[in-house]
């Protein structure tokens, strides 16, 4: 589905590679926004912008580490060089890596906390001006971040996980309190099972079978069913925001 009224907007999407992110930038772009395509793999992120051309979108590979704070920079700069100041942000960058906390994994913990905590805040940082200064001149600006249920819901070996995303779950509830009186709108979209590459990264052998259980089990979500939410939540009119979005496969309701 599109969304007409996105037509002028620049829209920034990280994580744009793979997954909701890739899904979401597809479905932005068909909606009539620029769109700058946020992630490390520059080859995936120009496979899609060709893709988008040929559907008739514009937008523009921009390679950028959110665990980098200089590459953020970097990238925020070249978002500004190619398509002027954003007034829609999505943080779609994410890692998952399960393991019970008795593994004593650091190197997960510290990648975790680095790409789905510090790096939705230098993302934030590098484009809130952006924002606020759309919102200024009369004009819709939407900061979205995509969280999981597992900020809420508890499932074992998915501590730091889910502590990470219930940390983001909370900054958007405080970042509303900061930006809704500036016009500003903040959606923070807690899918559930969803279908992406996500799973792949886990190294446990157990939990992957757990995971590939729950996708047998239960007919999960696509990247398509939530970029199709958060292209419907910043098409909106101005005074409308949707600030909190659980979405769930319907036998996980």
């Amino acid at each position: 589905m599109s969304y007409d009224n996105l037509t002028g907007r620049t829209a920034v999407v990280t994580g744009a590679a793979s997954g909701m992110g890739e899904a979401t930038a597809r479905t932005l772009a068909r909606s009539g926004a620029r769109v700058a395509l946020l992630a490390r793999r520059t080859g995936r992120l120009t496979e899609l912008a060709a893709k988008i051309a040929a559907d008739g979108g514009t937008a523009a590979v921009v390679t950028v580490d959110v665990t980098d704070p200089d590459s953020v920079t970097a990238a925020t700069a070249r978002v500004h060089e190619i398509f002027g100041p954003a007034s829609v942000v999505v943080n779609a960058a994410g890692v998952m890596l399960p393991n019970p906390i008795l593994a004593a994994r650091d190197d997960e913990w510290a990648r975790m906390v680095d790409t789905n905590i510090t790096g939705v805040l230098r993302v934030i940082r590098a484009f809130v001006t952006d924002l606020v200064t759309a919102a200024d001149a009369g004009h819709p600006a939407d900061l979205v971040n995509v969280s999981s249920i597992g900020a809420h819901v508890a499932f074992p070996d998915y501590a730091v996980y889910g502590a990470t995303k219930a940390a983001i779950t909370q900054l958007s509830a405080m970042l509303r309190t900061e930006l809704g009186p500036r016009n500003v709108r903040v959606t923070n979209i807690e899918p559930g099972l969803t279908d992406t590459e996500l799973g792949s990264h886990i190294d446990n052998p157990e939990l992957t079978d757990q995971l590939d259980g729950m996708f047998i089990a239960i007919p999960a979500l696509s990247a398509d069913d939530v970029a199709d939410l958060i292209a419907y939540t910043v098409s909106r009119p101005a005074h409308v925001n949707l600030r909190q979005i659980v979405v769930l496969p319907t036998k996980q309701a």
